[in-house]
Order: structure tokens, then C-alpha cells, then sequence
């Protein structure tokens, strides 16, 4: 592992541990949305500290610490008989408003969810989603040769349930799918398969299954 490579491990562990603030961590999640293996790096250091706190015990602070956080507390001032609402009325809906608007038009975060194998166990994609499991990003580790008349086709699979298409996929950058009618069983699997140029005519997979993984 290079010096590179060295920093990169360690802004993955900070941001998986959420040491990472501000400007640093909104420049880091963009390359992470654009590095499968920077993604790969996240999600194993995510798997690593999500058992940090596992044996800790929660210790309530003793009640003299409450009194003192009361004391110096300022006191409550009365309330006005006049009408003061109004005025924050209106700015609590202009922000309300703009807090919609803002959720409306960012792009959904997404963090890794899984990696696809190849029949060697090697992981060649990383699968990322984000909190609904409606927007997901396939992105290959490295580019993966496809002949000019063929393409690699996504398919979802729910457990004892027919394949379901999720649509064409780029070979050597990230491809974004939106799931409409479609949600992500916690038993399916996720597998990319081999298809005629265009993709499978019958709408199931035709050719060999090349890379899969199991929620």
C-alpha cells in the first residue's frame, strides 16, 4: 500500500467513523460516489466499527449533574400578551420551505451496501443504496471487457421469485438504477449476466451470470 493509498485508508476509517467534518467530509463523500474502491474501503471500515460499542453499558450521570445544568440554565422570561407569533410564523414556513425544496432536489447519499463476486469470489462490483433502497450505484473496481455485441444486464433476484430486470450497465464506470415499483428483499440477490447487445430479448437472463452477491 502506497503513501496514496495509506491516506485514502485513513480518510475512509475517519468517515466511517464520523470524525470527518465539514468541507473535508462533503469533498470525501463525492470521490467515494465516484471510487468503487474507495466505496470498498468505506464499507469495510463501517463492518469494523459497527461492533465498537457493542459491550459498552450506558451510565446514567448522577443527579447532582441535572441540578447543576438547571442552575445555569437562564431564566424563563414571560410570555408577551401581544401577537409576537407572526413574524416567526412566517419564517418558520419560509424555512420549512426551503428545507423541502432543498430534500427535493439533492441527490440521494449513498453508502456501500454489498460487493458482487465473480465464480472465484473475487469482488469485481460495488453495490451502494441509499437509506430507502430506492436509488442505487453498480460500480465496477476495475473495467471489465465486454465485446462490441454484447452488454451486461442487471438483474434482482427475491428469494423462490423470477428475475427481474434493472437495465443495461456501463463496464467501466458507475451506473445509476432508481427502483419505482420495485423494492430489495433482505434474501435477494443481485446478479449481472452476460446478454446480447441490447440485453435479453425475453426478459430473463440468457447468457452466464457473471458476478452475483446475496443481500
Amino acid at each position: 500500500m502506497n503513501d496514496a493509498e495509506k491516506r485514502d485508508d485513513m480518510l475512509a476509517a475517519e468517515y466511517a467513523l464520523g470524525t470527518l467534518r465539514g468541507g473535508a467530509r462533503l469533498q470525501f463523500q463525492k470521490r467515494v460516489a465516484h471510487e468503487p474502491a474507495l466505496a470498498a474501503r468505506v464499507a469495510y471500515w463501517q463492518e469494523m466499527f459497527s461492533t465498537l460499542d457493542s459491550h459498552l453499558v450506558p451510565i446514567p450521570p448522577p443527579e447532582t449533574v441535572w441540578k447543576r445544568i438547571a442552575l445555569d440554565l437562564p431564566p424563563k422570561k414571560p410570555l408577551r400578551k401581544s401577537r409576537p407569533y407572526v413574524g416567526w410564523m412566517v419564517a418558520a414556513s419560509l424555512a420549512a420551505l426551503a428545507v423541502v425544496a432543498w430534500y427535493a432536489t439533492r441527490a440521494p447519499e449513498l453508502v456501500p451496501l454489498m460487493v458482487l463476486n465473480d465464480a472465484q469470489q473475487h469482488g469485481d462490483w460495488v453495490v451502494s443504496a441509499d437509506a430507502s433502497r430506492q436509488h442505487l450505484s453498480i460500480a465496477p473496481l476495475r473495467p471489465t471487457a465486454v465485446a462490441a455485441q454484447h452488454s451486461l444486464q442487471l438483474w434482482l433476484i427475491p428469494g423462490g421469485q423470477a428475475p427481474v430486470s434493472m437495465g443495461l450497465l456501463h463496464n467501466d464506470i458507475p451506473t445509476r438504477v432508481t427502483l419505482r415499483n420495485t423494492t430489495l428483499p433482505p434474501d435477494a440477490t443481485i446478479a449481472i449476466s452476460l446478454e446480447p447487445e441490447g440485453g435479453s430479448s425475453t426478459g430473463l437472463p440468457t447468457g452466464p451470470v457473471l458476478y452475483s452477491g446475496k443481500l
